[in-house]
């Protein structure tokens, strides 16, 4: 029987460019959000949702536990569009303070025979003044988190002190955090070296965190850090937000470069690899934090690597209460969200739970 998306679609696509492709799908949902019949069709094609799969994360009331990363909606343009997908919530971003044109093309690569991507685009977005009046004028009771950064003002910008790159993140949260349903704060960005190094201090990191006390910040705030350095990293981190109370969790970003095993040919690539190939990184840093951090404290989102089902639980398993997936589009169609949504009923009612927040870390016990 032949696969719409994985056998007619996908190689159609993956004829061309990959960043165009992209622009293609992202206008497609920009589109189907605006038209009540199209946003009909794709809930009736894409639509599941179980009571079992219900969270509640940091007392946002989700759906389910099945989000969509960072990084694909940049800045905010197809928010109704990509809800009607499924997802438990929506990340978008990275939102920078300024406008930022990111990294020059090309930035985006593919890896079929490993379903991965590299990706170098360079935090490319709108600014969050524009963020800002798309997020309140959108026309979904989806819950929207925005994934805030630094700016990336080009490879030729002079260094900036770390009073002003932490400024540009407390500017940016009190602009973001009233149309927000929770806050991202981007402390690794693989794709700028400002973003990839500077909170590897834990000092800038608690820094950054003494500068937000004072903001009515109002919704949960998720930190993404490094997926590197080990259990002398994570100890670290969890130090730095000791005193943060606004802190209500973590996620862990990619790693600079393309470090994991790839079958695929990766010359002429630059950035970091996302994908099937990163699985085994997330996995072990999310068991690394969750056995260490305050569990009635702190929640952890879980992304890079999951595609099916069995990844997503998997993540739950290890201490994830939500997880989120990105690759998986570009390698498995829209209709992703709804199949790992119903494998993971199956696989919750296969073990004994009733809902997926009792899985959660079980695995680690």
């Amino acid at each position: 029987m032949i696969e719409p998306y994985t056998d007619v679609i996908r190689p159609f696509l993956l004829q061309y460019e990959a960043e165009r492709t992209h622009a293609w799908a992202l206008g497609a949902a920009s589109i189907a959000g605006s038209l009540r019949p199209a946003r009909w069709l794709v809930d009736r094609v894409c639509g599941f949702e179980d009571s079992s799969l219900e969270v509640d994360l940091c007392g946002m009331s989700l759906p389910n536990p099945i989000g969509l990363a960072a990084g694909y909606d940049k800045s905010g343009t197809a928010i109704e569009g990509l809800s009607a997908l499924g997802f438990g919530h929506l990340e978008i971003g990275s939102v920078s303070i300024d406008a930022s044109e990111g990294n020059p093309a090309p930035r985006l690569f593919r890896l079929p025979e490993d379903r991965a991507v590299v990706v170098h685009y360079g935090l490319q977005n709108d600014g969050a003044a524009i963020v800002q009046e798309r997020l309140a004028g959108r026309r979904t009771s989806a819950v929207v988190g925005t994934n805030i950064v630094k700016t990336n003002r080009g490879i030729d910008a002079s260094p900036e002190t770390a009073d002003a790159i932490v400024d540009e993140y407390v500017r940016a949260v009190k602009v973001l955090a009233g149309v927000s349903d929770y806050l991202t704060l981007n402390l690794s960005c693989p794709n700028t070296e400002d973003g990839r190094d500077f909170f590897a201090d834990p000092a800038h990191t608690r820094q950054l965190m003494e500068a937000l006390k004072g903001e009515a910040i109002g919704c949960p705030v998720f930190l993404k850090v490094s997926p590197l350095g080990g259990d002398e990293a994570a100890d670290g981190l969890l130090e730095a937000v000791n005193e943060a109370s606004f802190v209500s969790g973590f996620i862990h970003n990619l790693s600079p470069g393309i470090e994991a095993k790839v079958s695929g040919d990766t010359r002429g690539m630059v950035g970091a690899l996302a994908g099937r190939p990163v699985s085994g990184q997330m996995n072990e840093c999310l068991r690394r934090l969750y056995v260490r951090m305050d569990r009635r404290r702190y929640s952890i989102l879980s992304a890079g690597g999951v595609a099916t089902a069995q990844d997503a639980y998997d993540r739950i398993r290890l201490g994830a209460s939500s997880v989120q997936l990105l690759t998986a589009l570009v390698y498995e169609g829209p209709c992703v969200v709804r199949r790992i949504k119903e494998g993971m009923c199956e696989l919750l009612k296969r073990d004994g739970f009733s809902n997926v927040a009792e899985a959660v870390g079980v695995g680690e016990e």
